[in-house]
Order: C-alpha cells, then structure tokens, then sequence
C-alpha cells in the first residue's frame, strides 16, 4: 500500500515542521483530512496552538476546530508520523548571505526518526539544489537509511501570502516535485487533498526549487525598478503615482509600485539566487542591483524628509516626528526584516526625535526586535508624519486628521500614496 493510501485510512500521520505563518496553516488544512503531528521549537507558540490561538494572529479559533492534529514540541513525536512536512524559517545573515540553519537543524530532528518507507518534503524556500546537496546528506547521516531505496524525498515551495484572505494555500496552485515517479505521484495525491486549485508537477526538485526563488526575485527587480524611477522623478518634480496611473491605460503595462521591499520572502529570495549563481562562475547584475536600489529605500526616504523640513525652517536636532506601520507590510503583525526600522534609524541619526505607531504590531516585539517601543497616544505636535505601512487602519484617515496632530507647515511623506490629491494644505511628499 502507497504512502497515501495509508495517510488517507489514518494508518500513519503526517508531520509539519515548523509551524509558522505557512506551516500551521498546512498542518491544520491537512488535519481535516488525515491524521497530523504539528512540532515546533518553541513551546510558548505550541502553548498557544493548543489554546487555537495563531501565534502569528492569521487564523481564527475556528480554523483550529474539527482537526486531527497534535502539536507537541518533542521531535520523539514525529516517529508516528510517515510524511514529514519541513516548512521552517530560511534566512539571510549579517552579510545577506543564505542561513541554512534551521533548515539543518529540522533535517537532523527528522533523520533522527525517519524510518523505512518515509517520505521527507521540504516547502523551505531555497536556491536550485539545496534539498539534493545540502539536507538529504544530513537525513542519511543521522537516519542511516539511503535515500531513493529507503526514503523519498520531494520539494514543494510555499506560495501563503501573509495577510491575503483570497489567495489562501487552497485557492493556488500548487508546485510539487519528487525524487522519482513514484514519490512525485504520492506527493502530488497528498496535496490535491489540500489544494482546491490543483498542483503542478514539476520534472525535478531543482525546477520546483528554482520556479519558487524567481517568483519573488521577479517582484523584488520590477520593484527595484519603480523605486529607481520614483528617485528621478522627483528629481524632475514629478509624482510617480501619477505616471504609473497614466502608463497603465496600456493593456500590457506591467503594474509594480514603488515602496519599502522587506519581510523574509521578497528582500530575502533573491540573495538565494544570486549566492547560488556565484557558485557557477557568474555575477547576476540585474538581481544585485535590485536588492541594492531596495534596501536603500528606507534611507531615502529618511534623507527626502529631512530636506523637506530644512525646507521648511525646521531645526533637524530635537524635530519630531510620527512613524505611523512598523511591520513588513500592511495588515500583518509580522516584523521581521522591515525596512521601517531603516527609516527610523535614519532619522534618528540626524538627531530627529521619532515615535512609531502601528496598528497591528505588538511593542513588546518591536522592542525585542529593534531596540525601540511603540507609542499608544499619538500627540499632536509633530513636525511631520510618515505614513509607512498601508495598513487597513490609516486608508481612512483624511487632511483634518493629520493637520490636527501637526504643527504649523507639518509635512505629510506618504509612502505608498495613499492621500495622492487628498492633501491641498499641508507639505506633502511621496516616492
């Protein structure tokens, strides 16, 4: 009997690996189905789960009811488990180079327990090979199986939007790859279970690994590019919301906007590809200079708003202002590699007093995160206010609002545009 049969009669579990804002939705998707173990390492976000609480605040209690899963976070667990789901944190370093820690370290707490007849997926977004070069080594050293005879492996990269309620991991379609035929077929079978919109069955785990790192390497360069051209055209005077309007009355005009680049898929992925392309003797220009235009935003942003308050006879030392959206981007709580936090160090380095706000993010993490905490009141004496991030929250907030927690010639940066022709009083300035 196949692998999948035996998930789907509940003859054995499957594990997830790593449940956090794509794990846990996975776990909990499939535990309406077959039998699930869902592991973490941290036992205060397990805590959490067992309450039907999201640590990372995307799901409801709901979504935790009417499910076959057991969250636990002891690895001894994951030998009742057959199907092993990796899905935990690839990040960059110091030095924007490929962390793979903690991918290694999941590796080595499944070969511990893998058995004969497993199957290992991983979902962990990483450059062309890595699954083949640097994890199944370490599931056959700690396993002592051999890999193809005794266990299978296969690739299948996330594609969950944090904060999206429409592309959900049900409504996209799924890429999934194996290390041979069989394998690819059970792991392309165990997913329709999950995924409405059906899968895509890639020839290779290498084709699923690459089609994954270029998906957000593209967004990350035709951003790259909209930032590039929000710089000279404001050199020229010119709002850059409005050419985009205008150029996208073409049927084929590609539609990017320029902003802050963060989070850890977009201004993490494409370090992967480049790092990996170096290994093959070449030098990517067009993805480097992308990631460089992007993460100079926050700078840039900070340098503009300084020269608009000389601009305005505002001492630069002691000058206040509001940072209003700390998080990666609009909607979520998350606030890993936000590129705010550039903006906010920016300007505190010119010697600017900055009080940050934000709707969704708790201060005791940006605390943790940054080294600064939130604000609960906002005052009503700043020299400008930046609006950074597009949360739901600030869409509705008009003139009057921002006239009334500034001081006179109070300057609005509006960095996604979103009071574009709304402001006729106040200094106004976006990218």
């Amino acid at each position: 009997m196949d692998i999948y049969k035996r998930l789907l009669n509940k003859e054995t579990k499957l594990s997830l690996i790593g449940l956090g804002y794509v794990g846990l939705p996975i776990a909990l998707e499939f535990a309406k189905h077959i039998s699930v173990i869902g592991f973490d390492v941290s036992e205060e976000r397990v805590a959490l789960m067992k309450k039907n609480q999201d640590p990372s605040e995307e799901l409801s209690p709901e979504d935790f009811e009417n499910s076959d899963i057991q969250f636990t976070t002891d690895p001894e667990d994951l030998k009742d488990a057959a199907f092993h789901i990796v899905a935990v944190p690839t990040p960059i370093d110091s030095h924007n180079k490929p962390d793979l820690s903690p991918l290694i370290k999941a590796s080595e707490a499944v070969g511990k327990i893998l058995k004969k007849g497993d199957y290992v997926v991983y979902e962990s977004t990483v450059y062309p090979g890595a699954t083949e070069e640097d994890c199944i080594p370490v599931l056959e050293k700690f396993s002592g199986l051999k890999f193809k005879t005794d266990f299978k492996v296969g690739y299948s990269p996330e594609r969950i939007n944090p904060g999206d309620k429409v592309n959900t991991l049900a409504t996209v379609v799924k890429i999934v790859s194996g290390c041979d035929d069989i394998s690819l077929d059970n792991i392309a079978k165990t997913y329709e279970l999950v995924v409405k919109a059906g899968v895509h069955r890639a020839p290779t785990m290498k084709v699923a690994e690459a089609a994954k790192v270029i998906e957000n390497t593209q967004r990350d360069v035709n951003i790259a590019l909209m930032n590039e051209l929000s710089i000279i055209f404001n050199r020229m005077g010119i709002n850059t919301f409005d050419v985009l309007e205008a150029a996208g009355t073409k049927w084929n005009f590609l539609k990017f906007y320029p902003g802050l680049v963060g989070g850890h898929c977009i201004g993490v992925d494409p370090y992967y590809l480049a790092y990996k392309a170096q290994e093959y003797r070449y030098h990517p220009q067009i993805i480097n200079s992308g990631r460089m235009v992007n993460d100079s935003m926050g700078f840039y942003i900070a340098k503009q708003l300084v020269k608009n308050l000389i601009a305005k006879g505002k001492k630069i030392l002691n000058s206040k202002v509001l940072v209003l959206g700390v998080t990666f981007k609009e909607n979520v709580s998350d606030l890993r590699n936000s590129k705010v936090v550039d903006l906010v160090n920016e300007l505190k380095d010119y010697g600017v007093t900055v009080e940050v706000a934000d709707a969704y993010a708790s201060s005791d993490e940006v605390k943790k995160y940054y080294g600064f905490e939130l604000v609960n009141d906002i005052a009503d004496d700043y020299n400008a206010v930046v609006v950074a991030v597009s949360h739901n929250e600030y869409l509705g907030y008009d003139e009057a609002f921002f006239k009334s927690i500034t001081t006179k010639n109070g300057i609005l940066v509006d960095v996604k545009g979103l009071y574009r022709k709304k402001i006729k009083e106040l200094s106004y300035w976006s990218l």
